[in-house]
């Protein structure tokens, strides 16, 4: 039993280089994505469930764990929190799919950045955890850039607050799911098959898909299920290896690469309330990497 406890409390080598990998195909994800701007975020969305549902199936098979699915898939329980991540994951796709192809990259980063303090806003809120001062500092700067933007720019970052939103609520839901991270990933898309394959088959129907079409279109849409289930899959198993605070700590380097991406890739605009309001999200996360350093160090 000892030994278990050991690799879930120290950060081992495997983990790092797993999470690194993890994040660092999430940072370049959006170059793949604009390559596909040209095609409704819905029908994109699609392919990213359909083809993952292979990818994510070999590799239960590969692992031996077919079985825990079959169970969940025989619980009704199980089943309905399936259908509740499988409905905020398909959210979370849509709305930063969109935003890649809208060119508003900055609020896809945005969003991520954001996510953490939002993570710690409703465990104080729905688990009653208690915040310490700088968490609620670290909060209260990062609704504060918010609030800059949308004034300066006269409307609210809705990708951003959506992707927060999202993916916080995935993320809570998540830990009630009563199986391991590949199966459950598996469940959700699984669970959203059904919808994609009949919008397809309506798109198909209605001479709108894009698959079948141009060899390049079809070939990237395949690809989705690869740049979808992979990143995903490298990540579950890495956190197992590693301590929360450093994935709290690593977990900023995809929105940094989106950041990086969008302004002198993209090259979308990064004006005045972006120089703001970006700085008080760094200062904030700041903030909180050393409010959470020091309650790891504390408990330890």
């Amino acid at each position: 039993m000892t030994a278990p406890r050991t690799i879930q409390n120290q950060d081992t080598p495997q983990g790092l280089a797993f999470a690194i990998t993890a994040y660092l195909l999430w940072g370049f994800l959006p170059l793949y994505m604009k390559a596909l701007a040209h095609i409704p975020a819905p029908e994109v969305v699609v392919h990213r469930i359909l083809w993952s549902v292979p990818v994510a199936g070999v590799l239960l098979i590969v692992l031996g764990r077919t079985r825990d699915l079959a169970t969940a898939l025989r619980s009704p329980r199980t089943l309905a929190m399936g259908c509740v991540t499988a409905a905020l994951i398909s959210v979370n796709w849509g709305i930063y799919v969109w935003s890649i192809a809208a060119d508003r990259a900055l609020d896809a980063a945005l969003g991520y950045y954001i996510n953490p303090l939002f993570s710690i806003f409703l465990g104080a809120v729905l688990l009653g955890e208690r915040l310490t001062r700088a968490q609620m500092a670290a909060i209260a700067l990062a609704l504060s850039a918010v609030v800059v933007l949308t004034v300066e720019t006269g409307s609210l970052p809705w990708p951003a607050i959506g992707l927060m939103f999202s993916w916080g609520l995935y993320a809570l839901a998540k830990k009630q799911l009563p199986i391991g991270p590949n199966q459950g990933f598996m469940l959700e898309v699984l669970i959203l098959t059904g919808p994609a394959l009949a919008y397809l088959g309506w798109l198909m129907a209605s001479g709108q898909s894009h698959f079948g079409g141009a060899a390049l279109d079809s070939g990237l849409l395949i690809g989705c299920g690869l740049v979808t289930a992979v990143p995903l899959i490298i990540y579950a198993n890495g956190a197992k290896l590693l301590r929360l605070s450093t994935v709290g700590i690593l977990q900023y380097i995809a929105p940094s690469m989106i950041f990086l991406t969008a302004v002198f890739v993209f090259d979308e605009p990064f004006g005045g309330a972006q120089a703001i309001a970006f700085p008080m999200i760094w200062a904030a996360l700041v903030i909180y990497s050393w409010s959470m350093v020091k309650q790891v160090r504390r408990a330890a």
